[in-house]
């Protein structure tokens, strides 16, 4: 219990001091755990398991779409994409179709590690410059 606790604490502390560019990560991350979660509930053929895991997956998208700055092209674009995961995560639980949790997957794991790549840039950019600015 007290595990737990602490955990919960580090989390929300964590949560509380990350970056925009860092929660960003944590979503996509939170996404991907959902949708493994609810691949290993379709495979047992358990379906409240599956309908709570895409469910938790859905709204993590729904979240990063509610975010997005679309005044761009490159906003656009993302808010096409992410349509397009939300609509295959709605597939995959509507219909019991893993290769629709799987394009969602790709998709997600490809923002994901996009995303970290540009957190990585950046974080090296701010702070190991090597003192020349």
């Amino acid at each position: 219990m007290m595990a737990t606790n602490m955990q919960n604490a580090y989390k929300q502390n964590a949560m509380n001091t990350a970056s925009p560019g860092e929660l960003t990560l944590m979503l996509y991350n939170g996404c991907l755990k959902f949708i493994k979660q609810a691949k290993q509930a379709m495979e047992a053929s358990n379906i409240e398991q599956r309908n709570t895991s895409i469910t938790k997956a859905q709204n993590i998208i729904r979240e990063l779409m509610v975010t997005l700055k679309t005044d761009s092209e490159v906003g656009q674009n993302m808010m096409r994409m992410y349509d397009f995961i939300l609509n295959q995560l709605i597939d995959a639980n509507v219909k019991n179709d893993p290769q629709a949790l799987e394009n969602a997957e790709e998709m997600v794991t490809e923002f994901r590690n996009t995303w970290k790549e540009v957190i990585q840039i950046d974080r090296q950019q701010r702070h190991g410059a090597g003192g020349k600015a």
